[in-house]
C-alpha cells in the first residue's frame, strides 16, 4: 500500500512543477491616475457621486500620534514646556508649569490666542492628589469651548454633588451619561468633538452639539447646548462670532492639565 502513495505524491509534485512553468507573469501595479472604481454605479442621495465612484476625492493623509500624542495637523496647545499659546486676562498665561504639567495658581482663567470653532480637541487633567473639600470644592475646573461652552472638570470619584455639575458634565445642562472618573490626582483624559452654533445675524440656525469621551468613554453624543453656560440660572444663545478661544477655567483648585492639541474641523 505504500508504494502507491508515494507514486501519487511525486505525481502531484510533477504536475505543480508543470504548471508553475507556465504561471502567468506578475501584472503591473495598477495607474494611480487611473483609480479603481465604477463610473455606471448608481447616484447617490445628493446626486454629486455614484456608488464606489472612482472619481471620488480619496481622503486626505493625516499622520495619527501615539498614546494621545497629536495628530499631524493638529495645532499643539501645550506640550509641557511653555504657555505662549495662551493668554490670561492680563496678558501672558500666569499660570505655573509643574513636572510638564500646566496648573491651577489662583492667577485667573486662561484662554488660547487663537480663535476656533468646530473642533476636536484632546487634553488630560488631573485634580489635587490630596482631597480638602467635597462637592464642588474637590478639583473644580472647566474647559470653555469658544469661551462660554462649560464641559465641567471636578474629582467625581467618590464625590457627590449635582449631577449637572460632576465631571464630564454639560455644566448646568447635561449629566454625564455614566461616571468614568478615576482617583484623586491620576491622569484623566478628554476627547471631545465640538459643532458651534450657527447664526444668521440674530437668529439661532443650529445650536453647538458636543460629543465627549471621558477616559475612553462616551458620555455625551451628538448633544445639544441649551446655550452659553451660565450657573443657577438656564442658558441662552446668544449671537457671536464663528470662531472663538479655548478657555481654561482657574476656580481655586491646583488643577493640572497636560498634552493638549486640537484639530480644525469643517462639520458642515
Amino acid at each position: 500500500m505504500s508504494r502507491p502513495l508515494r507514486i501519487a505524491t511525486v505525481s502531484v509534485l510533477a504536475v505543480m512543477a508543470v504548471a508553475s512553468s507556465f504561471a502567468p507573469e506578475p501584472t503591473a501595479a495598477a495607474n494611480v491616475d487611473d483609480p479603481p472604481g465604477y463610473d455606471d454605479t448608481p447616484f447617490l442621495p445628493g446626486g454629486q457621486w455614484r456608488v464606489h465612484d472612482s472619481q471620488r476625492p480619496a481622503p486626505r493623509i493625516v499622520t495619527p500620534g501615539d498614546q494621545g500624542a497629536a495628530p499631524g495637523d493638529a495645532v499643539v496647545l501645550f506640550d509641557g514646556t511653555d504657555l505662549t499659546a495662551w493668554q490670561g486676562h492680563q496678558g501672558d498665561a500666569g499660570w505655573e508649569i509643574v513636572g510638564g504639567a500646566a496648573q491651577v495658581n489662583g492667577t485667573g482663567d486662561i484662554s488660547t490666542r487663537e480663535q476656533f470653532g468646530d473642533m476636536q480637541l484632546h487634553l488630560e487633567w488631573a485634580s489635587p492628589s490630596t482631597v480638602s473639600s467635597e462637592s464642588q470644592g474637590r478639583g473644580n475646573s472647566g474647559v470653555f469651548l469658544m469661551g462660554r461652552y462649560e464641559i465641567q472638570v471636578l474629582d467625581s470619584f467618590e464625590n457627590r454633588t449635582y449631577s449637572d455639575g460632576q465631571a464630564a458634565a454639560m455644566y448646568g445642562q447635561y449629566p454625564p451619561a455614566v461616571n468614568a472618573s478615576r482617583g484623586p490626582g491620576v491622569w484623566q483624559t478628554y476627547d471631545i468633538l465640538f459643532r458651534a452654533p450657527r447664526f444668521d445675524g440674530e437668529t439661532l440656525l443650529s445650536p453647538a452639539v458636543v460629543t465627549v469621551i471621558h477616559n475612553g468613554v462616551m458620555v455625551h453624543h451628538a448633544r445639544e447646548f441649551l446655550g452659553k453656560t451660565a450657573h443657577k440660572k438656564v442658558a441662552a444663545y446668544e449671537p457671536h462670532e464663528s470662531t472663538g478661544p479655548i478657555k481654561l477655567q482657574d476656580h481655586g483648585n491646583p488643577v493640572r492639565y497636560r498634552n493638549i492639541w486640537v484639530r480644525r474641523l469643517d462639520l458642515d
